[in-house]
């Protein structure tokens, strides 16, 4: 029961229109991953050196769905579980995007963020894998890593921004024609060693209906914060959304409750 009750609060949403002011911020966007289904770019250079887990890494891929990773690039458009990977990942939102037929490509490129350098994936206004192209909903979810060498060498952040969680899955992952259920989204990062405290899943992922609006883990609006020193990464830092947001978000529910009043009325 609770399971249907996420997946109507968010379909509920979905109608509303709702759209949320978020976190996402301008720029990153020098260079475009053209338009496709399951691709991923190069090598990148990221502007600076990272070290992660012990691991130092300047260049990266820029993967479609929703994921960067350091080891070699990943076409794989169900998430798998990063608590038990071997692929050396950070994933803002790990799912089947597809930028083919309808919404933005992914952009990428080097900016500045809070006084530092930084290197910035954003998977702005993002489709989903669907094999018909009737269908509006959207995503946007932007990486940000951050340079703290100014702390230690190596040293970084990882940002996870989001304004707008509308579908979960693509339709080859299981999910339904408005991006709902199946095998859904996973956020989270792994050093691809399964080893103690070398990975982790933000609460929510593989959960149907919990990020998106209005759900139980809702990402909308939210920026999550990861600290790199010495090579080991703290617990995350979230940012709670705006004001303005969570108006959004009761807006949202009003509608859902409207819906329900309406189907009571007519059943």
């Amino acid at each position: 029961m609770q399971f249907k009750n996420a997946v109507v609060l968010a379909a509920g949403l979905l109608v509303s229109g709702a759209s949320f002011a978020g976190p996402v911020v301008s720029g990153f966007d020098a260079n475009t991953l053209a338009r496709n289904d399951d691709s991923y770019t190069g090598l990148v250079n990221i502007g600076f050196t990272v070290n992660f887990f012990g691991e130092e890494y300047s260049q990266l891929y820029v993967n479609n769905n929703g994921n960067v990773t350091f080891d070699y690039a990943l076409a794989t458009y169900t998430p798998f579980g990063l608590t038990n990977t071997s692929r050396v990942i950070i994933a803002p939102f790990f799912a089947d995007v597809d930028t083919r037929y309808a919404g933005d490509p992914v952009t990428y490129g080097i900016g500045t963020y809070g006084g530092h350098d930084a290197f910035g994936v954003n998977w702005v206004n993002v489709d989903y894998y669907l094999s018909s192209t009737s269908h509006t909903a959207r995503d946007s979810f932007q990486l940000i890593l951050v340079d703290r060498s100014d702390v230690g060498s190596g040293d970084f952040d990882i940002v996870f921004n989001y304004d707008n969680i509308q579908w979960e899955t693509g339709e080859a992952s299981g999910g339904s024609p408005d991006g709902l259920g199946g095998y859904s989204a996973r956020v989270g990062w792994s050093n691809g060693t399964g080893g103690a405290d070398s990975f982790f899943e933000l609460a929510g992922s593989a959960v149907n209906g919990a990020f998106l609006n209005g759900g139980p883990n809702a990402l909308a609006g939210m920026t999550y914060t990861f600290q790199v020193r010495n090579g080991e990464i703290s617990p995350p830092i979230p940012t709670i959304p705006e004001p303005e947001t969570y108006a959004m978000l009761l807006a949202g529910l009003g509608v859902v409750g409207a819906l329900a009043k309406r189907r009571r009325r007519q059943g």
